[in-house]
């Protein structure tokens, strides 16, 4: 039977951080968690998840976030079971922490999560081609169909073509050694 997580208020998380009685694991995407995560968090992406090492420290409980806690709720038995005793949840996630007034770790300069920028490009362009449709030609409402159409392939399939051509703009590689 798959255990649960237990979820944890952010100030009950802070104080098992900072005493060294919790190991607190970010799930969110490398891309998110560089612009913005709690210190002290690990990054462990749910896409590279099971080939993670085990995820333990002696005597201390496994805390999982995410940006607003949606996704550890949606992953929980996933997320336990990587566990050896009780796993436990940040309630209302990274969002939550920031609410209670708890430090978080920003940089500004890190590149928009790929998922923002995809909603700004799919957005603007489904826009332009609105406008375009009705103030040039109505041919340009099959670029609104194209964009619209290739969102839901990726809801559907997981696969974001949008998102593999905006990974490869300058501000999205990582930077050379």
């Amino acid at each position: 039977m798959p255990k649960s997580l237990i979820a944890l208020t952010p100030e009950a998380v802070e104080e098992r951080v900072r005493q060294g009685h919790a190991l607190l694991i970010d799930i969110r995407d490398d891309d998110e968690f560089a612009r913005r995560h709690i210190p002290g968090a690990l990054s462990c992406p749910l896409s590279r998840f099971e080939a993670a090492a085990p995820l333990e420290m002696a005597g201390a409980d496994v805390v999982f976030t995410c940006k607003s806690g949606m996704r550890t709720a949606a992953n929980a038995d996933r997320l336990s079971a990587r566990v050896g005793g009780q796993a436990y949840v940040l309630d209302g996630g990274l969002d939550g922490w920031a609410r209670a007034g708890l430090p978080v770790e920003a940089n500004r300069k890190a590149p928009l999560e790929m998922m923002r920028q995809v909603q700004i490009v799919a957005g603007s362009l489904v826009l332009l081609a609105v406008l375009l449709g009705w103030l040039v030609s109505p041919f340009f409402f099959g670029l609104a169909a194209f964009v619209g159409a290739g969102l839901t392939f990726a809801g559907v399939s997981g696969f974001c073509g949008m998102a593999r051509v905006l990974a490869l703009l300058p501000w999205n590689r990582p930077a050379s050694a």
